[in-house]
């Protein structure tokens, strides 16, 4: 009665309460400690990552191979080809028109450098020759002090370098793998769950799926992006404006950070090439397209893709950004939308299938059990039956019986019809 007694004295819902509570808390440590091992582990966590993302988005060229008639590793192998052919087709087209304009850039920056200096000399400020030059030699002193400083970036870049390129190996590795034995791979993780395996299979492949349209979602949203900003770059005639397109198709991908870096860059080129006034037209329409792409684009694509609403997308992408800074807006979304997919498919249990049924027709071609002829319903025994052998099943009539003569009568006058 004692230990009985406390719990009496708790309410119900107090108690359910504390209960929900204790499994939150539990919940809470376990994915803090699994986000310190995975900022232990983000040398090999952020390639995974990345090849999860690039897998979502090739994988429909390699199925439509395989569907083909062709074999996963000659599909998985065609598709890791085309898919580098234009990465470095992109790469050599933007090489290739960045050497060539180049030259004229730095011709139209010193010719804007020297509009500049006359403005700031004869213009509304009336500075003097000398402070313009005492300006650039401060910060010409500024750079020279801190040298030191940039050359041990420069080395500390030196040693990202070689972990960049290692991580694009392996990250090359996981992504061929994942095309080419991924089903395999998930049957093989799917193994050590036992009997929530099947569970756990439906909320994997809703939460893939769900992954797979986001990632078409953001590269459709970044390509009207990038798409929008190098026809207005190539409309003023700016230089480089195809590289400062692709760079704005890459940033696309970083929420914030990536499209205010890119910006700057394309805005700083245009100031250099065309001027203050083409560099203010063009800052305009960056930030009119970008609210654009914000609050109509990818809510309504991302969203459509996810079956998110729009305020859904937005709300999830403040909280994330507010949660964990940039990092955290960058996988708001993909995370919010697996986790939104998979849970369902984790806490409900399909129903059983109901005992098949055997009625008249199904009960059709199961003579053959009894003996009979396939298709034909059995005899059942008794009166006006023949009776069943053990050996053979079905026996003719007993002479002088009833089933003497088939087709005839039997003993008590009543005709037997047999086939």
């Amino acid at each position: 009665m004692l230990p009985d007694r406390p719990t009496k004295l708790v309410p119900p819902v107090l108690a359910k309460m504390a209960a929900w509570c204790a499994c939150l808390i539990l919940v809470g440590v376990v994915v803090y400690f699994f986000a310190l091992v995975i900022a232990r582990l983000t040398f090999v966590a952020l390639p995974v990552a990345i090849a999860l993302l690039l897998t979502a988005l090739l994988f429909p060229l390699t199925n439509s191979l395989r569907q083909a008639g062709m074999r996963p590793i000659y599909a998985t192998w065609i598709t890791m080809l085309v898919a580098l052919a234009v990465l470095f087709g992109t790469g050599w087209l933007v090489g290739a028109r960045a050497s060539d304009e180049f030259p004229n850039l730095v011709q139209q920056v010193q010719a804007t450098a020297r509009s500049v200096q006359d403005w700031l000399i004869t213009g509304p400020l009336h500075l003097k020759e000398a402070q313009i030059t005492s300006y650039v030699d401060e910060i010409a002193t500024m750079v020279n002090a801190q040298r030191t400083a940039i050359t041990g970036t420069v080395l500390s870049a030196g040693a990202v370098a070689f972990e960049v390129l290692a991580s694009i190996v392996l990250l090359l590795f996981v992504t061929f793998f994942l095309l080419k034995d991924g089903e395999r791979i998930w049957a093989w993780i799917l193994r050590g769950f036992g009997n929530v395996a099947p569970r756990v299979d439906r909320a994997g492949r809703a939460a893939w799926a769900t992954l797979s349209h986001y990632v078409q979602g953001t590269v459709a949203v970044a390509a009207v992006h990038g798409l929008i900003m190098g026809i207005v770059l190539a409309g003023m005639g700016v230089p480089l404006w195809a590289p400062l397109a692709v760079l704005i198709f890459f940033a696309s991908f970083i929420p914030i950070v990536g499209i205010f870096f890119a910006g700057t860059v394309a805005t700083l080129v245009t100031l250099g090439a065309k001027g203050l006034v083409y560099a203010l037209i063009f800052l305009g329409i960056l930030i009119v397209e970008q609210q654009l792409e914000n609050h109509v684009l990818q809510p309504l694509i991302v969203g459509r893709a996810l079956n998110f609403h729009p305020l859904a997308i937005i709300l999830v992408l403040a909280i994330g950004g507010i949660l964990a800074g940039i990092a955290g807006a960058a996988v708001a979304v993909p995370v919010a939308a697996v986790i939104y997919r998979a849970l369902p498919e984790l806490r409900h249990q399909r129903p059983a299938l109901p005992p098949p049924s055997h009625g008249p027709d199904e009960d059709k071609g199961r003579r053959g059990d009894a003996g009979g002829e396939p298709g034909e319903v059995p005899r059942p025994r008794g009166e006006g039956a023949a009776p069943l052998d053990d050996a053979s099943g079905w026996r003719g009539a007993e002479p002088g019986g009833r089933d003497a003569e088939p087709g005839g009568k039997g003993e008590n006058g009543r005709r037997v019809d047999t086939e």
